[in-house]
């Protein structure tokens, strides 16, 4: 037993405190909270807070921040409404012509996807991964951020698929090579599979599908072997396929049973109910 002089020292000697069961950190994380506005997809939306594009209560917001209903919100100096219910989603699938930018913007003035799509009352149209400017066909655009990040996000995987019009000799070694991998500059790329689809002299169209979308890795792809792509169209997207009434420059909001096998990929539950769903839209060229 102690002494009793050690005993008071030991008794006043500072104890850690236990740890509190609520220690939870209150708010919810600041692009969780921009992307169910629909302002952009969680990966965008990590971008701008590095930007320092958004602030909290007039401070510029940082990775990790949390945010709480009482706090003000900015986006490039814009006062976000901040609200616990995501905007109604909506999913439209849009026929991307040759000639389009899936950017919001281009110094240039070349045409962009967005000129083209309907106005939305809350937050912003996204797409879906992008089509290079030559590319064209099936093109995925959601005002829910919270899809966009998963569907785009490299561990989900989802198939791709392409008609691809290939100028010259296509060989059975070349085809072989390009499903057992080829060396891009990012990385090595294979199809998952190479389907023969006709067509006549040097021109021949062939689908192949993969399951990532890094930019012109098709293209890229098919240079390595030596064989030079002259057309290219994403047909399908996942469970999606480009419908085929659907023209060129056109966009329709998909359809509940579409949505729902499309939701169902990454683990989404398909609960609102789709407007118009039959609705067909044709731009304005300008």
């Amino acid at each position: 037993m102690p002494p009793p002089l050690l005993a008071e020292a030991m008794s006043d000697k500072p104890r850690r405190a236990a740890p509190k069961r609520d220690s939870q950190p209150e708010g919810e994380k600041l692009q969780k909270v921009l992307a169910r506005a629909g302002v952009g997809s969680r990966r965008e939306m990590e971008r701008w807070i590095e930007a320092g594009r958004v602030s909290i209560d007039g401070s510029i917001a940082t990775l990790g921040d949390r945010v709480l209903p009482s706090q003000t919100i900015r986006v490039d100096g814009q006062i976000l409404r901040h609200t616990d219910s995501a905007p109604r989603r909506r999913i439209l699938v849009y026929n991307k012509p040759e000639g389009e930018l899936c950017t919001r913007s281009d110094p240039n003035g070349r045409p962009t996807v967005f000129e083209h799509l309907p106005r939305i009352q809350r937050g912003r149209w996204i797409t879906v991964g992008r089509l290079d400017f030559n590319t064209s066909g099936l093109l995925l655009v959601t005002n829910d951020g919270e899809l966009a990040n998963k569907l785009m996000h490299p561990s989900s995987e989802i198939e791709r698929e392409y008609a691809v019009r290939v100028q010259g000799e296509v060989t059975d070694a070349m085809a072989r090579q390009l499903k057992q991998g080829v060396e891009l500059e990012d990385g090595p790329a294979k199809f998952t599979s190479i389907r023969d689809a006709g067509g006549e002299g040097s021109n021949h169209w062939y689908h192949v599908t993969l399951s990532e979308g890094r930019n012109r890795e098709v293209r890229r792809m098919w240079d390595v072997v030596g064989a030079r792509v002259s057309r290219l169209i994403r047909v399908r997207f996942g469970p999606v396929m480009l419908p085929r009434g659907l023209s060129k420059g056109h966009w329709e909001d998909l359809d509940d049973d579409a949505a729902r096998q499309l939701l169902a990929t990454v683990g989404l539950e398909h609960t609102v109910q789709q407007a118009n769903p039959k609705q067909r839209r044709k731009h304005k060229r300008r």
